[in-house]
């Protein structure tokens, strides 16, 4: 039997230490094509490319691998993946990763690295997202290893319900073990910003983001829960954002006709 078809791109970038370590698991399972942006493109959500070029270059980074860097997003990397790469083969999975920071709760939204797993879900690829609670470039990934190898095999071996794409977080590596694997739900947080007002050389203004991340859950049953308490986060993602409640709620309380 062929040996599964496994694209694996990032956000971080084609050159990152996430990136290596996760196609060098990701070789244990099947045949690996790497197709990923040609520089960081962390913070770009699920963008795509309109109105400029794309280009797509051959790169030979990876030992044993087919690999192809684009000046694209990762939304792109995998489009350009399935159209011009695979051509009449379907990859059997979709990785991305593994990411050199945390993409628990709110963060998926803006997350370059889920975009990725989300386009491959919306194409019906099986697809995870992988993300480390460091942020140093220097990270280290050893403790993720087998769990990376775990969560994918099981894809691979269940499949994934339709539309649905893994949100994958680990702990930044301490002391301790990671005590296991959650299944949870995303936690209600968020980024509470604030802009910090400069001023260039030439006087013109200009402003640099800050603020810091809220959580407001308490629960016991979420990501950030999980990554606090050294477990790894699991949380199953969908790309239809409809809030099947208020459709509900709406119907019943709007005075106008809704049909």
């Amino acid at each position: 039997m062929a040996k599964p078809l496994i694209l694996v791109s990032n956000d971080d970038g084609i050159t990152s230490r996430g990136i290596r370590v996760l196609v060098s698991i990701m070789k244990k399972l099947g045949d690996v094509v790497v197709v990923a942006p040609d520089s960081p493109q962390s913070g770009m959500g699920h963008a795509i490319t309109i109105g400029n070029t794309l280009r797509l270059d051959e790169e030979e980074i990876f030992e044993d691998v087919m690999a192809y860097k684009s000046s694209g997003t990762p939304a792109d990397c995998v489009k350009l993946a399935k159209h011009y790469v695979f051509n009449d083969r379907k990859p059997d999975l979709i990785v991305s990763g593994i990411n050199h920071g945390s993409n628990t709760s709110i963060s998926v939204l803006y997350s370059g690295t889920m975009s990725a797993a989300i386009e491959g879900a919306i194409e019906g690829y099986p697809s995870i997202g992988f993300s480390l609670c460091d942020y140093s470039s220097k990270a280290d990934f050893s403790h993720v290893e087998e769990y990376v190898y775990k969560i994918a095999k099981q894809v691979l071996d269940h499949g994934m319900p339709k539309g649905v794409a893994l949100n994958v977080n680990f702990p930044p590596k301490r002391n301790e073990a990671i005590k296991g694997i959650k299944l949870c739900r995303q936690a209600r947080a968020k980024w509470q910003e604030e802009f910090d007002e400069r001023y260039d050389p030439n006087g013109r203004k200009y402003f640099w983001m800050a603020g810091n991340f809220v959580n407001f859950d308490r629960g016991e049953d979420n990501d950030e829960w999980a990554i606090a308490n050294n477990y790894v986060s699991v949380v199953p993602c969908q790309f239809d954002m409809t809030a099947h409640h208020a459709i509900t709620q709406m119907n019943e309380e709007w005075d106008i006709d809704i049909e």
